[in-house]
């Protein structure tokens, strides 16, 4: 069996930001003047747009934000698809607008998971969404945006993980935290989500924050249910991997939280991890098909299964990709009102949503509220 386990920065970044030891506690007070310093350029910068020093754009189509309080991992990207495919499966276009990070794997993984989505990845989201609205675009999702003030949107919301209540409530880097709870007053939509975490940690964590924000709560697992062949495309049960030798590779934020549903499944895990975002070298490719032969099975995740496909040698067995299917537990209608809501104009709510409605464009209604779950 492998027994090697490549890179520990992700070990390290736990350790820093969830232990409670007393090198952790005195390690995060030796970055408290770097957190305080994160902490007074964001609250500047909030500041900045709050008073019209800095400009904020309108965009061409109606748009919903998706984002996240902490560094990666929280789920925001699958949450983001899975709005794209309802604006979809309602006759509408949407089109995904990303920052785009080297390599283009979060691209990649919108245009698999939504084809029919015209998705663009730019650093400067207004002129990425001109680009959506001139390739048939009707509805705008924008991943990874709830700190981008410089553009306006007609739905902002949050993700919060429930894996984060593990970890503390500090700026980075002391912490894993973008911003403060103080800025869910910008929210219209909190959804929690969960991962290896259970279902009362994150309703939870729903029922404490939910007093902070004016709209909808919602709470989804992103479950480890399927699998599928990285280049057949095979589907596999997610049970298949009880009692199997399974090497988990990810070069992603979180893990952990991968690792823990492979564990979770019955398998015997080895872990392989590279750093967010991580361009797979030759060498690599050729340590994980050595992997693959050792091993009963390689599993990745659809971030690095994007990467891998048109590099993977056709002599090693195929990784099984595992696919996170979104299951909502608590708020998944009033998410659906308010999405729904973003493209009915104020004239017409209650009416269908689609293309052929005179005007797609909203007056942003507000989205209709709920108590705490």
């Amino acid at each position: 069996m492998i027994r090697t386990r490549r890179g520990d920065t992700h070990r390290v970044i736990r350790w820093l930001w969830t232990s409670r030891r007393l090198d952790a506690r005195l390690a995060r007070l030796a970055l408290l003047p770097a957190a305080g310093l994160w902490r007074g350029m964001m609250s500047a910068r909030r500041a900045g747009y709050a008073r019209g020093w800095m400009a904020t754009h309108d965009l061409p189509l109606p748009s919903v934000a998706v984002g996240n309080l902490t560094v990666g991992g929280s789920g925001k990207t699958p949450v983001a698809i899975w709005i794209a495919r309802h604006y979809r499966d309602h006759g509408l276009v949407p089109g995904v607008l990303l920052r785009g990070y080297r390599g283009g794997d979060e691209a990649r993984v919108h245009e698999r998971a939504v084809p029919e989505a015209v998705v663009v990845a730019d650093p400067d989201r207004r002129l990425g969404a001109e680009r959506a609205l001139a390739r048939g675009a009707q509805v705008l999702v924008l991943d990874d945006a709830y700190q981008r003030l410089d553009v306006r949107r007609d739905l902002n919301v949050v993700v919060v993980s429930a894996e984060t209540s593990r970890a503390v409530r500090w700026p980075l880097p002391a912490g894993p935290w973008r911003e403060g709870l103080g800025a869910l007053d910008r929210a219209d939509v909190l959804v929690v989500t969960r991962k290896r975490a259970g279902p009362d940690v994150a309703l939870a964590l729903a029922a404490e924050l939910a007093p902070r924000v004016e709209g909808p709560v919602a709470v989804v697992h992103l479950g480890l249910r399927r699998l599928e062949g990285l280049l057949s495309g095979e589907p596999i049960p997610a049970g298949r991997l009880e009692g199997r030798r399974v090497v988990a590779a990810a070069a992603i934020a979180d893990p952990d939280a991968f690792v823990a549903q492979l564990k979770g499944l019955g398998a015997a895990v080895q872990v392989a991890t590279w750093p967010d975002h991580h361009e797979f070298r030759e060498e690599d490719v050729a340590w994980l098909a050595r992997a693959s032969r050792k091993a009963d099975h390689v599993v990745v995740t659809e971030k690095d299964a994007v990467k891998l496909r048109h590099r993977w040698p056709a002599s090693a067995p195929e990784p099984l990709v595992a696919q996170l299917d979104p299951v909502w537990e608590h708020g998944e209608a009033d998410l659906v009102a308010a999405l729904d809501a973003v493209v009915t104009p104020v004239e017409q709510l209650g009416a269908p949503i689609g293309p052929d409605r005179p005007d797609s464009r909203t007056h942003r209604p507000a989205p209709p509220r709920t108590g705490q779950p």
